[in-house]
């Protein structure tokens, strides 16, 4: 499966910050009944890789990839684990080498228009825009249509249920990245069901009329 696949897959990527591994699995499967398959786990905690082993264990349905990739060895972290897919929320020159000879699915972040020049040059035509809130949201994502029109993007960072069905209206947005989806007081509490309905109405989401 190609990356664009993956971000056609589901309308929103969850962003999933786990601090033990046994919530991985229960969480996936929530998300997986939900309607989510496509679930990025970000190397933010300790339990980041083990979580990502566990859901390719036990959870065959999801598309689970690792977020926050920020060097080749995270990388071939990632790639060990099982991941399907990875992000990053930048991309340096070795770091896009690394990921273009690694095979793996991949979004590399942008935030700025020559970071997406940088990111074009080393063969990648779907970015994530990050932090997009910060770098400008839809009128951003508008502006960047232009100069570059064969490019598109997993805008994430600020954005919520209410404002993704605006960026997914855009031409050049095909899904969008959020941690709504998995909010820590939830994940704590083993609020499945809890979960498994967000994850629902986000994978109902449609764009804006």
């Amino acid at each position: 499966m190609n990356i664009r696949d993956l971000m056609h897959a589901s309308p929103v990527m969850p962003v999933i910050v786990l601090d033990r591994v046994a919530d991985a699995v229960p969480l996936a499967r929530a998300l997986v009944a939900g309607g989510i398959r496509v679930l990025e786990v970000t190397l933010r905690t300790a339990a980041a890789l083990e979580s990502v082993r566990a859901i390719r264990a036990e959870v065959p349905q999801a598309l689970v990839g690792v977020g926050t990739v920020t060097t080749p060895a995270e990388l071939d972290a990632a790639q060990a684990a099982g991941a399907v897919f990875g992000v990053s929320p930048g991309a340096s020159p070795a770091l896009l080498r690394a990921i273009a000879a690694s095979g793996l699915p991949f979004l590399p972040g942008v935030m700025t228009p020559s970071d997406v020049i940088a990111a074009r040059e080393a063969g990648f035509e779907a970015l994530k825009l990050f932090p997009a809130a910060q770098a400008g949201g839809i009128g951003m994502l508008k502006a960047l249509a232009g100069p570059f029109p064969g490019l598109v993007f997993c805008p994430t960072g600020g954005i919520d249920a209410g404002s993704a069905p605006d960026f997914l209206a855009l031409p050049n947005v095909l899904c969008v990245g959020g941690s709504w989806l998995a909010p820590k007081a939830l994940v704590e509490a083993g609020d499945w069901a809890g979960i498994e309905r967000i994850a629902r109405a986000a994978a109902a989401l449609r764009p804006a009329a």
